[in-house]
């Protein structure tokens, strides 16, 4: 099943360095090898994003994330996991759990696609 796993960090959060804290690039060589990753990458923070509407046929356009929230979206991965548990498993092993907020979503299944 595949996920996608939101990388987000608070801003107001003071980065230290916690005892065994998994090392990013060891979590993305790891996961790659094992094709648990199947893409990621870092993104431009929210203050740089464009909300995109079509309200009574007009496209109307506004600076910035569609939602006001502290955590702020950084990066995302897309993963290939047998279920759940395993799922939950990589996303806690990644650095930013440990700092900030790994949020899974589930793709959805076609019923063409099992």
């Amino acid at each position: 099943m595949k996920y996608l796993m939101l990388v987000c960090v608070d801003p107001d959060l003071t980065q230290r360095d916690i005892p065994g804290e998994p090392d990013v690039e060891d979590w993305v060589r790891e996961n790659d090898a094992k094709g648990v990753r199947l893409m990621g990458d870092r993104v431009r923070p929210g203050s740089d994003a464009t909300t995109v509407r079509v309200r009574d046929g007009e496209v109307l356009l506004t600076d910035g994330p569609y939602a006001e929230t502290k955590d702020l979206i950084a990066g995302f991965d897309v993963l290939e996991c047998a279920d759940l548990d395993e799922a939950v498993r990589v996303a806690a092993g990644h650095p930013m759990a440990w700092h900030g907020v790994i949020e899974l979503r589930p793709f959805w299944v076609d019923d063409n696609d099992s």
